[in-house]
């Protein structure tokens, strides 16, 4: 079978295994008048009122798997996903917001979210699902500032080569919402949130930016990060303001561990990259190759990661005692930093760098996607490539390096072939990169 074909099954082997439904039904359950929640048991007797809350891709079908196990226990709830990834649910409203960039009706839904957590009392049971997305999705702004500002300081984080650590530090700190402060407009309330992790090794504090754990970041290392990256002259000025009157006290900290809102609060990982390498390694021996994970924490400079997977294939292919067809995993986030102007993303720039390497070395194929099915501002998820990417490319005057230096890979792609299409996945655990080696 081609390889190409090969590389995408197993991706979406890997896809598979993190989906909401299987996640849920793995860590929840109902029995009798218990509730069953990875590990954690609620006697639902005591409950009240059930709302369920949740932000990121796949929120809305992690609470449609809510539904199936609790159905008309739950009292209300709000939830928002990114367009195109809602579905309709009984007893919970559904909202679609912008992402990768915040949009109003983000702000709309947060909203409703903090009035939802507002009125719960301590009689009450919040359900939280969080996924990748998040951040932007669960979106407000200081008083004083606008939606305006919000979408134009996350546009400047995320060109700015800042890794999803130091953004979401600048983020937390320019909301009410993030960094443990729903946690703290839900209290006295039981809260037990469930997690699908798209950070690298799944840090509570910064998945969709810590909405309901402890932040341990500050003012000081957000103003930080901006100055780091040179982001203080393109900053909205309300925003430096804001940032300055809270180093300054004007503005009280996001809350801090030890704080007695968490006493009720548990935050619980369901999902993340490992188990999604984990069903690739399964499809890739189903498929009679010799596979290897070799890492869930892929990050750095997009370039100089593609750089050290080639030089990784390519051990492989010499390496005599490693028997053949073999399969190599890896999971994690490149950084990017956008100086062109054109269109694509990370792992379509990681192919085409991978593709750029390997033009004169055949017996090597080379696939880079989002398990979120979107790579970027695109409709694709990432892209596939081989030995034959570059000649084929440039028999039609493609010429994949200017196309590098532009930012452009997705019209790359486009125009080449070798984009992997997927559609929303509705779950996200970072990007997956399959290596087959001849």
């Amino acid at each position: 079978m081609n390889a190409k074909i090969l590389a995408e099954q197993i991706f979406m082997s890997g896809v598979e295994s993190v989906m909401p439904a299987r996640i849920i039904e793995k860590n929840v359950f109902k029995k009798n008048e218990t509730l069953f929640i990875a590990g954690h048991e609620v006697n639902l007797e005591s409950v009240e009122n059930i709302y369920v809350i949740g932000a990121g891709k796949a929120s809305a079908k992690m609470g449609e798997a809510i539904e199936n196990i609790l159905d008309d226990r739950i009292t209300g709830g709000q939830i928002v996903v990114k367009y195109g990834h809602a579905c309709e649910l009984k007893f919970v409203n559904v909202s679609e917001a912008g992402h990768p960039l915040p949009d109003y009706n983000g702000y709309a839904a947060t909203q409703n979210i903090l009035n939802i957590v507002t009125q719960a009392n301590e009689n009450d049971l919040v359900i939280c699902l969080i996924s990748g997305g998040g951040s932007a999705l669960l979106t407000d702004f200081p008083a004083g500032t606008s939606i305006d500002d919000l979408i134009l300081a996350n546009q400047l984080l995320l060109k700015s080569g800042a890794d999803i650590k130091e953004i979401n530090t600048v983020r937390k700190h320019l909301s009410n919402v993030k960094g443990g402060q729903l946690a703290k407009a839900a209290h006295p309330a039981m809260l037990i949130s469930l997690v699908l992790s798209d950070v690298i090794g799944d840090p509570l504090d910064m998945i969709a930016s810590g909405p309901t754990v402890p932040d341990p970041t500050t003012f000081i290392d957000a103003l930080v990060v901006l100055e780091k990256y040179q982001l203080l002259p393109d900053m909205p000025p309300t925003f430096l303001e804001y940032v300055q009157n809270g180093i300054s006290g004007l503005h009280p900290e996001t809350p801090k561990p030890g704080d007695r809102v968490f006493d009720n609060i548990r935050n619980i990982v369901v999902a993340n990259n490992k188990i999604a390498l984990e069903g690739c390694r399964q499809k890739a021996n189903e498929l009679g190759l010799n596979c290897f994970i070799i890492s869930s924490q892929l990050e750095g400079n997009t370039a100089d990661v593609a750089e050290y997977l080639i030089e990784e294939a390519l051990a492989f292919q010499k390496d005599g005692n490693i028997e053949k067809p073999c399969c190599l995993l890896f999971g994690g986030e490149t950084t990017l930093k956008v100086s062109g102007n054109g269109t694509g993303g990370r792992n379509q720039h990681l192919a085409l760098c991978a593709a750029l390497l390997l033009k004169d070395k055949p017996g090597i194929t080379f696939l880079a996607a989002g398990t979120d099915g979107s790579d970027g501002p695109t409709a694709a998820a990432g892209a596939v490539v081989d030995s034959q990417t570059f000649p084929a490319a440039a028999s039609r005057y493609l010429d994949i390096e200017k196309y590098l230096d532009n930012f452009d890979s997705y019209h790359f792609f486009e125009t080449a072939g070798g984009h992997v299409i997927t559609g929303p996945t509705m779950t996200n655990v970072m990007d997956l990169i399959v290596i087959l080696v001849e």
